[in-house]
């Protein structure tokens, strides 16, 4: 067999396959039953919401320090070390 009919086989066989696949049987359930969250879990949630945007607070005031530390770097300046 030569590579253009190998390659055409494969081909022709995945193309076969990927019709004659059905429906998974995990999927043929219920599938129109819908989940009513109560006033708690939206006040949870809105609770882990208010608990991230705190955080990051002080990780954007200590980004603002260290990019304000960066720019105004003195240069020139010499450092002496004692031993």
């Amino acid at each position: 067999m030569n590579a253009k009919q190998t390659l055409t086989t494969v081909l022709s066989t995945v193309a076969l396959t990927l019709l004659a696949c059905t429906g998974a049987f995990a999927s043929s359930g219920v599938t129109n039953k819908v989940f009513v969250s109560g006033p708690l879990i939206l006040l949870f949630l809105g609770f882990c919401a208010l608990v991230v945007v705190i955080q990051c607070i002080p990780a954007v005031i200590m980004l603002y320090g260290m990019i304000k530390g960066t720019l105004s770097a003195k240069t020139g300046e010499k450092v002496e070390v004692k031993n």
